[in-house]
């Protein structure tokens, strides 16, 4: 008897022990930290930066025959879907935080999916406790907050999604001569295309085919991307070639495939011949016409290419009645289902490169034989890591912009919400949550000129 008192005494306190030990491991960082330096303790103590680098720090027990393999795998699959060393690069230096690292931390957190139990059972300082979610979400919601000022306010300060602004950052006399420019066949070799040959403003910047046709009826390798709201791409093009808007312009009309003149030279001389157009020109451009300026004009037009006044927009901005609930409830699937890790701002994208088949490969179960252009940023940097990487695309105006994806795959906004779901989230969705997932995407279509956005094609 007193054996087993004693016995069952040596428990108790291993146990108590081990809970104070615990307690004492992953309590929340000190009060007196700025919030910053907070979440930088959570984000060390959770051993973030062992799985989301390109070179962690291996544990001693990676090198051991089973736990090697585990841990290996945990760490491609970490670093597959984030790295988070430019976070911590920005967190370090004090400059602006990119908006889709901070909804990836804030899904995890708040989920409690990081770390996983596989690590924390060794690294008992890691555990994510109910202290530690709620620094870093109010951290979030801070973060965005000096990020955005957009005039939300309360619960929707913290929401990754934001209103786009209302009026067009612009200068109006510039963007007027680019209207023209964009409208212009004389920037194609053969006087045939223009740039709203591929991305017609009155069908929503697309041209709705799977492929766009160039000169003398060549097929292009990639889907056009929508024109407009194109302002808030990080970079543009789906393998992010173009670093802005104007660089963006000065592509086309020197491919091969899409206007196929041989220079801006070319393009300069026919645009000379119009006394018109140079006189208009000139009094904007006083070093009159060359690539830069031409450019320049056409990306000036393209700032005011956007679609404010969507209903999310106005729910967003506070009314309640803008969205039903099913579109709500759609809208909280969308952010369950992983989807507001990447696609977030203002154009629901755009932000960062992300690979395509995070959770299934997308590629080896796609029909069609693969393509250079399925390489993504592969194309420009060479890095393997960035093979299948592509700019995410912006979700405004989605109803309006088939077909899907990069190789234009998927005809419905149905079959791009039930694919992405499986090959992005690893999730297979029901026929109901799609179906509220397709109509709070549908609430995304804003005004253009004050006016709703409409395709002549009609909607999908």
């Amino acid at each position: 008897m007193k054996n087993r008192t004693k016995l069952f005494a040596a428990l108790l306190a291993i146990m108590l022990v081990a809970a104070t030990t615990y307690r004492l491991m992953n309590s929340a960082p000190a009060a007196t930290l700025s919030q910053d330096e907070q979440m930088m303790q959570i984000l060390s103590d959770g051993g973030c930066i062992s799985c989301h680098s390109a070179n962690p720090q291996l544990p001693f027990y990676a090198t051991l025959p089973i736990a090697g393999d585990i841990i290996k795998a945990d760490i491609d699959s970490g670093y597959r879907a984030f790295n988070i060393e430019p976070m911590i690069k920005a967190m370090n230096e004090g400059t602006t935080l990119n908006p889709v690292h901070l909804a990836k931390v804030e899904k995890v957190i708040s989920d409690q999916r990081m770390p996983m139990a596989k690590y924390y059972m060794v690294h008992w300082g890691s555990t994510t406790t109910d202290a530690k979610r709620d620094i870093t979400l109010a951290w979030v919601k801070e973060q965005r907050i000096k990020l955005y000022a957009d005039g939300l306010t309360g619960e929707r300060a913290g929401e990754p999604i934001r209103p786009i602004a209302q009026n067009p950052t612009a200068d109006a006399q510039k963007a007027a001569l680019g209207n023209l420019l964009y409208h212009d066949t004389r920037l194609s070799a053969d006087n045939t295309v223009s740039c709203a040959s591929c991305h017609g403003l009155e069908t929503a910047g697309v041209d709705n085919k799977k492929y766009s046709e160039g000169v003398n009826k060549q097929m292009g390798g990639v889907n056009a991307p929508t024109v407009f709201n194109a302002v808030y791409n990080f970079v543009q093009f789906w393998d992010g070639r173009a670093k802005t808007l104007a660089d963006q312009a000065a592509g086309p009309p020197l491919n091969p495939v899409e206007m196929a003149s041989a220079s801006f030279d070319e393009i300069i001389a026919k645009l000379s011949s119009d006394k018109e157009f140079v006189k208009a020109f000139n009094a904007v451009y006083p070093d009159g016409l060359t690539q830069a300026n031409i450019t320049n004009a056409i990306e000036e037009f393209e700032r005011t290419l956007i679609t404010p006044n969507s209903r999310f927009d106005k729910y967003l901005l506070g009314d309640d009645n803008a969205i039903t609930a099913d579109e709500l409830a759609g809208y909280k699937l969308f952010k369950e289902y992983n989807c507001a890790t990447c696609h977030v701002g203002p154009n629901l994208g755009g932000e960062t490169y992300e690979l395509m088949g995070l959770r299934e490969h997308y590629f080896a179960s796609r029909p069609q034989p693969m393509t250079a252009e399925d390489d993504g940023r592969y194309k420009e940097t060479k890095q393997e890591r960035d093979r299948h990487r592509f700019k995410v695309p912006g979700l405004r105006n989605i109803e309006l912009t088939w077909p899907y994806y990069h190789d234009g795959t998927r005809a419905t906004l149905d079959e791009a919400v039930k694919d992405m779901a499986k090959y992005q989230s690893g999730v297979q969705i029901s026929s109901d949550e799609t179906a509220l997932m397709v109509a709070f995407l549908r609430t995304l279509t804003g005004e253009y000129q004050g006016k709703l956005l409409t395709n002549v094609n009609g909607k999908k």
